[in-house]
């Protein structure tokens, strides 16, 4: 079998549209194990990040690439990638103001308050007609919350935060291999991922 081949899968299961989500479900697997959330504040959380991270986005994809403004799933030019990363600028705002609590998941705040920060730096950087590679900016943000969240509640993850930087390595040389990115667009936006999240580091 040829492993090439495999390595464009790692762009759609790793898509900074999911990458959110995927933190929301690593949140709920660590803090159920140290916070009495109830079945039915668990559901609403999901449901309602479920919505806002991947409903909406996929639905105004779509509409999009009706319109004409967006060609690929995994593929955008400096030009389409404004409205897009305009549209998750909004929606995490949403999110933090209407959604989650501050108080009630702390943790997870912050989580988004970095990833507004984020999508903040990517649409500076754009203004200046620099490309930073979204997918690493998501990837590299969730492998950081994870291993905040392993030390916050103090469970050792090993293994699963391994397995995520394993998948970073994939999803970066399947961003090569599509011939997405440059090695500094992937630094790029690995590094502006990393930051933001440890920004927010201080205040936990």
């Amino acid at each position: 079998m040829d492993f090439k081949k495999i390595l464009p899968a790692f762009s759609y299961v790793f898509h900074p549209l999911f990458t959110g989500f995927y933190g929301v479900l690593f949140y709920v697997l660590f803090a159920n194990s140290f916070v009495a959330f109830s079945k039915n504040q668990t559901i609403v959380l999901l449901i309602q990040t479920a919505i806002l991270l991947l409903f909406v986005p996929l639905s105004l994809f779509f509409l999009l690439k009706t319109l004409g403004k967006q060609e690929s799933f995994t593929e955008a030019t400096l030009k389409q990638r404004q409205i897009p990363i305009l549209i998750q600028i909004i929606l995490f705002y949403i999110l933090l103001q209407f959604g989650i609590s501050h108080e009630e998941h702390r943790v997870l705040y912050l989580f988004f308050s970095g990833g507004l920060l984020c999508a903040l730096g990517a649409y500076l950087l754009l203004i200046f007609k620099v490309k930073a590679s979204l997918h690493l900016m998501g990837m590299s943000a969730l492998v950081t919350f994870v291993i905040g969240l392993s030390n916050f509640y103090t469970i050792s993850f090993l293994n699963g935060i391994s397995f995520l930087i394993l998948c970073t390595g994939l999803l970066a040389s399947s961003r090569l291999y599509l011939k997405s990115h440059t090695y500094f667009e992937l630094f790029l936006g690995l590094t502006l991922g990393v930051s933001t999240q440890l920004i927010f580091w201080r205040f936990w």
